[in-house]
């Protein structure tokens, strides 16, 4: 790829289409995972529990179009929240982009391949569980540290 055709070098995330916006997600499926915030510090910690939307095999959601209405407290990413992205992973283009960072070399949008976030070990993909099984005041017993 020329350098030209890296949009998201050239772009913020307020002048990107919907399709260069939708285009960034590495399907990393992280941002699915339940997390927990420290109410003294406000850390986040991500649990291996993934919403019962997603599929846990493909890291992507079982109804995309659809998910705010099937899980009313999903966490829509939209440009007017960009501000509060500091509790996405540290790997997400969405929150690189918007620090000025470059890509990962695995990502997507820099191999061509979809599936090179897999291969680098960097998905949900073989690591997570769903909500189903999972007793929400047991969240905590399911913090994991591999979420960067």
């Amino acid at each position: 790829m020329s350098d030209s055709a890296h949009f998201w070098e050239q772009k913020s995330l307020a002048e990107m289409s919907h399709e260069e916006w939708e285009s960034l997600c590495d399907g990393c499926g992280k941002c699915c995972l339940h997390k927990l915030m420290d109410e003294d510090d406000d850390t986040v910690y991500y649990t291996e529990v993934a919403c019962k939307q997603l599929d846990i095999t493909q890291c992507r959601c079982n109804d995309y179009p659809n998910r705010k209405t099937l899980v009313p407290d999903c966490v829509e990413l939209r440009i007017e929240d960009i501000d509060q992205f500091v509790w996405l992973p540290k790997t997400c283009a969405y929150r690189l982009v918007k620090e000025g960072k470059p890509l990962p070399e695995w990502h997507h949008l820099i191999t061509g391949d979809p599936k090179s976030i897999h291969k680098a070990r960097q998905s949900i993909k073989g690591r997570a569980i769903s909500e189903h099984v999972v007793y929400q005041e047991d969240l905590e017993y399911h913090i994991i540290n591999w979420v960067e």
